[in-house]
């Protein structure tokens, strides 16, 4: 079997048992040889910002991995129980934030390829070059150190701004936020009103999820799926022998729902003699099965929602005024993407996560592609951006998506007003150093690319001092090393 070679002495950062400091990064070796193991932990050891542990084979090393957190693995390639490969593919089948690197005496293309397949950092072939271990276990922790932030960064975002899986900074949403907390208390009916995209059933399902309610079951209909031969059946349940497909007695969906919350979408679409059937049920919470004569109570909560202008479908004849009435107890609007567009870089990293590949982080949005993202007027709102995100992250083939990884659609789109848009909420020097910002940082990337990241011919170009330059550069963390290769 191919051997390390031993390191020259060195003092030891750590005893065998020691515990981690709180700023060391802990690494795994894992090596059946014990020669190798030892020799291997000694060199990592002689740098003291990290604590090495051993195992000596895959299954150990996955025990430990289960107890304990880790930011390097460097495992052996043949080994008895488990071995690296294995240990490799059940780290990405369990999704643990952990980074490995292959070391082997039997490297061959093929398995330099699989394994980094199955996501490992770097793959070393015995005996290691040992200022060529070094440079990878560096890159490698700080790659991971990267994630880690990352990660910490997505999760602290998503407890600030998310609200029953809601994810928003927008004033107007937190007001929203607000609403839903105080009528989830309650079994008032709920009428949503917003545009097709705007996350309508997500409210209606934070509004179950914070009630008392929340153990019973939350029952969706989209009124506008069901023909109206079938609506009624649908809603209210029918007998066996009530129509001719009617073979055996089903349950509705108010029945369904009984001890929860039912949830009809595009209320707008019921067609009207059967709004007259559901006025009924909001006034007295029973009805009858088509083809049956029993009257069947429920204990269930309303909540509707539509992307139509009732009051106007109301004055064309097309919706019962009393129903609407009955809906609108308490009305929550949502408002379109293109009024909140300080959510958009929130929501992008959102999905950009969600469509992640398996193993892989998450994509990164380059300001370019972002600065798209901002000034699109967004008619689908969240739902065309999911899309969006998810068709970029498909199409991109590095670790960013660009302007060409958006929809065509979208990058041809002309610049929306939106960006631009007053918020009297809040004070207006505040938005207007926003806008001065936003301008001054796309103004900079673009005299530096012109530049192809040379500081000096920037200044030039702008007019403005060099240290004056670099201190805005600083300011706006734009990396002019992004701009060299233009």
């Amino acid at each position: 079997m191919s051997t390390i070679p031993a390191p020259q002495p060195t003092p030891r950062a750590a005893k065998e048992d020691a515990p981690a400091a709180p700023s060391k990064r802990r690494v795994l070796v894992v090596e059946d040889n014990e020669t190798n193991r030892r020799h291997l932990r000694e060199l990592l050891e002689s740098d003291p910002a990290l604590c090495v542990e051993v195992a000596a084979n895959g299954s150990e090393a996955l025990q430990a991995l289960g107890e304990r957190p880790y930011s390097l693995v460097i495992t052996d390639l043949k080994m008895p129980h488990l071995s690296g490969m294995q240990l490799l593919e059940e780290v990405q089948k369990r999704r643990l934030p952990v980074a490995v690197i292959v070391t082997t005496g039997y490297g061959s293309i093929n398995d330099a390829v699989q394994a980094m397949r199955l996501g490992a950092t770097d793959f070393l072939t015995k005996p290691v070059d040992i200022d060529h271990l070094r440079l990878v276990v560096g890159r490698a922790l700080r790659e991971r150190a990267m994630l880690d932030e990352l990660t910490a960064l997505r999760e602290q975002l998503h407890q600030q701004y998310s609200f029953h899986h809601i994810l928003s900074k927008s004033p107007h949403m937190h007001a929203v936020f607000e609403l839903i907390g105080h009528v989830a208390q309650t079994t008032t009916t709920v009428l949503i009103e917003g545009e097709t995209g705007t996350g309508k059933e997500l409210v209606a399902r934070a509004l179950h999820g914070a009630s008392p309610r929340a153990a019973g079951p939350l029952v969706a209909v989209n009124c506008a799926a069901l023909p109206e031969t079938l609506l009624e059946s649908e809603l209210f349940g029918h007998e066996k022998g009530a129509f001719t497909s009617a073979i055996n007695q089903r349950a509705g969906r108010f029945e369904m729902a009984n001890g929860g919350t039912i949830f009809l979408d595009e209320i707008g679409e019921v067609p009207l003699p059967m709004q007259a059937k559901l006025l009924r049920v909001l006034q007295e919470r029973c009805f009858e099965r088509v083809g049956g004569s029993d009257t069947i109570e429920v204990d269930v909560r309303v909540i509707a929602a539509t992307n139509k202008d009732l009051r106007k479908l109301i004055a064309d004849g097309k919706f019962r005024e009393d129903l609407y009435y009955r809906l609108n107890v308490v009305k929550i609007e949502l408002p379109p993407l293109r009024d909140r567009r300080e959510d958009i870089p929130l929501l992008a990293a959102h999905f950009t996560q969600k469509y992640a590949r398996p193993g892989a982080p998450p994509k990164q949005v380059a300001p370019e592609a972002m600065e798209v993202l901002l000034r699109s007027e967004w008619p689908g709102n969240i739902r065309e951006l999911e899309n969006a995100i998810e068709r970029a992250c498909v199409t991109s083939r590095d670790d960013f998506i660009r302007p060409e990884n958006l929809p065509p659609d979208l990058t041809r789109r002309p610049a929306g007003k939106g960006l631009l848009a007053v918020d009297l909420s809040r004070p207006l020097p505040e938005q207007l150093a926003e806008v001065v910002a936003a301008f001054e940082k796309r103004y900079l990337r673009k005299a530096l690319r012109k530049a192809r990241g040379h500081v000096g011919r920037a200044a030039h170009i702008t007019g403005i001092a060099r240290r004056t330059l670099s201190a805005k550069i600083a300011q706006h963390k734009i990396d002019t090393s992004e701009f060299k290769g233009d």
